[in-house]
């Protein structure tokens, strides 16, 4: 007996993307994706008027809500349109697309709930592919103390490709979360504490002058905001102080 196909809709929260967003587009695996929904957070350029033309069903916001309070409306819209399975991609063709559907297959073969693209399969590769050697660093270290802390063994922890199943966004709080990019981490550290089987698959990746990218001092504030989050959870867990983004919305 065949299994029923699981409806996998692919978000993308862009800004400013209008000089990738079709290139990105255009490198996603044909009939892998039920439907695309582009969220554009105030714009620019012209990213919303391509969006249109290649057809991708495309949501505006009024007022610029940050990055992570663009990913709740790319999960919102995704919910609503039935989706069992939601990959979200960056629309700035940093990470490859070609690997989406294996992140699928382990969603849909109940091995994950939580599948993320790994762009750190070694050092030399990391860092020929551009990503500057601080971020690389800091991104080990994290790593590292996040695995230990939480207990999993994740290649990274800050990948923006990830492949959720739709109980995952149906259990974790990520409404109460950030609109700031600390929103990815909170997601992650959710999943683990809420016991979801989350997994990795190695991506290739690039860093050019048009893919996203956060400066140094933002990167600071995003390892800061990760480290207190994990505090965040440890003084939940012990029962010192009760935490929104750890209290389960069902």
């Amino acid at each position: 007996m065949s299994q029923k196909k699981l409806k996998t809709i692919i978000v993308m929260p862009a800004y400013n993307a209008e000089k990738t967003l079709e290139q990105t587009v255009k490198a996603i695996p044909a009939g892998i994706a039920d439907e695309i929904i582009l969220v554009d957070d105030c714009s620019k350029d012209k990213t919303v008027t391509i969006a249109q033309k290649l057809g991708l069903k495309t949501i505006v916001h009024a007022k610029n809500t940050g990055y992570g309070g663009n990913q709740k409306t790319c999960y919102n819209e995704a919910l609503k349109a039935g989706a069992d399975i939601v990959v979200m991609i960056h629309p700035d063709y940093q990470y490859d697309p070609k690997v989406i559907p294996h992140m699928i297959a382990f969603i849909e073969n109940d091995i994950c709930d939580f599948v993320l693209g790994n762009r750190i399969r070694t050092r030399k590769e990391a860092i020929s592919s551009g990503m500057p050697i601080y971020k690389y660093f800091a991104n080990r270290g994290l790593t590292i103390f996040e695995n230990l802390i939480l207990g999993q063994n994740l290649g990274e922890w800050h990948s923006g490709l990830r492949a959720y199943s739709r109980k995952v966004l149906e259990t974790i709080p990520w409404d109460k979360n950030s609109d700031d990019f600390v929103f990815d981490q909170e997601m992650l550290i959710q999943a683990a504490y809420f016991g979801f089987r989350i997994g990795d698959v190695p991506v290739p990746s690039k860093y050019f002058a048009e893919a996203s990218s956060i400066n140094f001092a933002r990167s600071t504030k995003y390892g800061i905001e990760t480290l207190i989050t994990i505090l965040k959870l440890f003084l939940h867990k012990i029962g010192i102080k009760k935490c929104k983004i750890f209290l389960n919305q069902n």
